[in-house]
């Protein structure tokens, strides 16, 4: 699979990452066996970048992981994790509860350091401690070899410039999510030329948009606007009049940006996993996706709000 730098970090990621939150069952009950063979299935087709953070399944995802990765050399995938977010209401960016939980990470996922560790959705509490306590913290982690690449997640791009305003010089890669897509594409288009300037690697994640982007029903849970919902369902059925699924589609449009090192997907389902590496190595149908993209037109770039007002 085709890979790209991250930033100046030199870490050459797929373009196509394997997502570890569906094995925290955070969307559906999963097959303990299926989700740890999905983990075999994107490493043997060259997802070897695994993302997952101690919030997906309170711990499950990287315990799975953990066990999963046990058949694996070390030096044959590239593995990522999170701190800060634990569930849905428990945030903790504190400086002693970033040293407790790497080490916590390090300890479920068999490894003894980490090649990216992000600060998880920062949007969600006061942003200077963010600068003052968390990343100085993470920065003398990565000085002792337990980290080899830091940076922060979130998803407003109000809270994206505000801590980049104070850490841009200090952290090597950001993480976006449904914000380089077929309907959004603010990440690329207010944020990733900003990140170019400084050297800072972009990761992108959630090209199905929570399955937006998708054939499936759309969750009850999905925050977006009702009117980019029914544009995702009339592009969803313009694509299946053409033999075309539109997750296909989608996929194949966040992974093309040279700008974007990596988009991040997921699911327990090794079936899923094996086509999506199919769907990378067909062509895009350029005259489908301008169709698809005359669409969204109207509803292009429409989000929600996440996390603290004063952050939005």
């Amino acid at each position: 699979m085709e890979t790209r730098i991250l930033g100046k970090s030199g870490i050459a990621l797929p373009v196509l990452s394997f997502g570890a939150s569906s094995l925290g069952a955070e969307f559906r009950n999963v097959d303990v066996n299926e989700a740890l063979q999905s983990v075999h299935t994107a490493l043997e087709l060259g997802m070897n970048f695994i993302d997952t953070s101690p919030f997906y399944g309170r711990g499950m995802s990287e315990v799975l992981l953990g066990i999963a990765l046990k058949q694996h050399k070390r030096q044959d995938y590239l593995l990522g994790t999170k701190l800060g977010r634990y569930s849905l209401e428990h945030f903790d960016f504190s400086a002693k509860r970033v040293e407790e939980s790497v080490h916590v990470s390090l300890h479920r996922l068999g490894t003894d350091y980490l090649d990216v560790l992000l600060l998880h959705d920062v949007e969600f509490v006061k942003l200077p401690q963010i600068w003052e306590e968390t990343i100085p913290a993470v920065i003398e982690l990565k000085k002792r070899g337990l980290v080899r690449a830091i940076g922060f997640s979130c998803y407003p791009m109000k809270t994206f410039n505000t801590v980049l305003d104070h850490v841009e010089d200090d952290i090597d890669c950001v993480l976006s999510y449904n914000q380089y897509t077929l309907q959004n594409t603010r990440f690329a288009d207010e944020l990733v030329p900003r990140l170019k300037t400084k050297g800072i690697g972009a990761i992108n994640a959630g090209p199905f948009s929570a399955r937006l982007l998708t054939n499936a029903e759309l969750p009850v849970w999905l925050k977006e606007p009702e009117e980019v919902k029914a544009a995702a369902r009339a592009a969803a059925k313009l694509c299946a009049d053409q033999g075309i699924d539109i997750a296909q589609l989608a996929l194949q449009y966040s992974c093309a940006d040279p700008d974007i090192t990596s988009t991040v997907a997921g699911s327990a389902n090794p079936n899923n996993i094996a086509k999506w590496a199919k769907w990378l190595e067909q062509p895009i149908d350029q005259g489908l996706l301008d169709q698809v993209l005359a669409l969204f037109a109207p509803v292009k770039n429409l989000g929600h709000n996440e996390g603290l007002a004063e952050n939005n």
